[in-house]
């Protein structure tokens, strides 16, 4: 299983009127935190790109057990608990300063050759180094 941990500092603009952050706001700490896991590896959004890979949403689920305020320090952890074959699900967990769970997600994405548009399996360098956390 592969887990990687993002801190995120809530923001003004993240808050909505009641000075929660926005529900629609936790769609993009969780890409940050995604895009951050895959760089953790020693790749980039940008190289899998390049290498003729893109990787839309195909789902994303969110759970909101208690509200993230402006100026907090949120901790995402990002975690692949199963090898990615043709998909690939991100679970998530962001605590705050208290190290409690406030929200858990996840987010299913497929990895898709840029030029034909079809489904593909995982890149090769991507299983190259997530491949050493599943057995």
């Amino acid at each position: 299983m592969f887990q990687h941990e993002t801190k995120i500092r809530v923001t003004y603009a993240d808050t909505d009127q009641m000075g929660y952050v926005y529900y629609g706001n936790y769609a993009r700490f969780y890409e940050i935190a995604r895009a951050e896991s895959i760089r953790s590896l020693g790749l980039t959004y940008r190289e899998l790109e390049k290498s003729g890979v893109m990787m839309p949403v195909l789902e994303n689920h969110s759970k909101y057990i208690a509200p993230a305020r402006y100026d907090e320090l949120l901790t995402v952890r990002t975690i692949i608990a199963q090898k990615p074959a043709v998909k690939i699900k991100f679970n998530y967990e962001i605590e705050n300063e208290e190290q409690k769970i406030i929200h858990t997600g996840e987010t299913l994405l497929a990895f898709i050759d840029i030029e034909t548009g079809r489904p593909k399996r995982m890149p090769e360098n991507l299983e190259a180094v997530l491949g050493q956390f599943y057995s």
